[in-house]
């Protein structure tokens, strides 16, 4: 899809229902670069990957489904996420009725409608990369808005950590994942694992 003058866009040219979803499932930047064999894709790109689709098949197959929405981070010239680029286009083609919602900051509510997509008082499942940047600020501008939210374990990911200040020091992805579901857990994320999948987007 071609990057257009809004933040959002609904691919065959629906609009959401007029009440309110009770769940909404965000996709942040689940793109091609993001999900590429490393070292252009998150070294856990091979599992979280298809962890990422089943919940987006179970969603699509549930009834009634969440509210669906592709964020897609749009990067600066150069960057394998250029808007245009092959490593920015979506991994997982939006359906009919879902949104897309292009952003530039890492809370993808800032500069952007999602907060109009995305109601207060629904639940939102979170999935998606990065985990320490886009994944957290958008985690925590939800929780500020007064939205519950879940995260799924193994259906988030980030890359290693070179750490400036201790000479150079690697911090595994994997670890800084687990420090950012901590912090988010903290804060009043919901963690879940892929086995709750079943139960995710049911009313019960």
């Amino acid at each position: 899809m071609a990057l257009s003058n809004g933040t959002h866009s609904s691919p065959n040219g629906t609009h959401p229902p007029s009440d309110d979803p009770k769940r909404v499932l965000i996709l942040l930047d689940v793109q091609v670069s993001m999900l590429a064999p490393p070292p252009l894709g998150v070294p856990s790109s091979s599992t979280v990957g298809p962890n990422i689709a089943a919940i987006l098949a179970h969603a699509r197959a549930s009834h009634p489904p969440p509210r669906i929405v592709h964020v897609r981070n749009c990067g600066d010239a150069g960057e394998p996420d250029e808007p245009g680029a092959p490593g920015w286009q979506l991994v997982h083609a939006p359906l009919p009725g879902e949104f897309v919602v292009d952003k530039r900051k890492n809370n993808a509510f800032a500069g952007t409608d999602l907060g109009d997509i995305v109601p207060p008082t629904a639940e939102i499942v979170m999935v998606g990369m990065q985990s320490d940047f886009c994944i957290r600020a958008t985690c925590s501008a939800a929780l500020a808005r007064g939205n519950e939210v879940l995260l799924v374990r193994g259906a988030h990911a980030t890359y290693d950590r070179v750490e400036i200040l201790d000479h150079g020091i690697i911090t595994p992805a994997s670890v800084v994942e687990s420090e950012i579901e901590g912090e988010l857990e903290e804060a009043g994320v919901v963690l879940l694992e892929m086995k709750d999948l079943p139960g995710l987007f049911t009313d019960s």
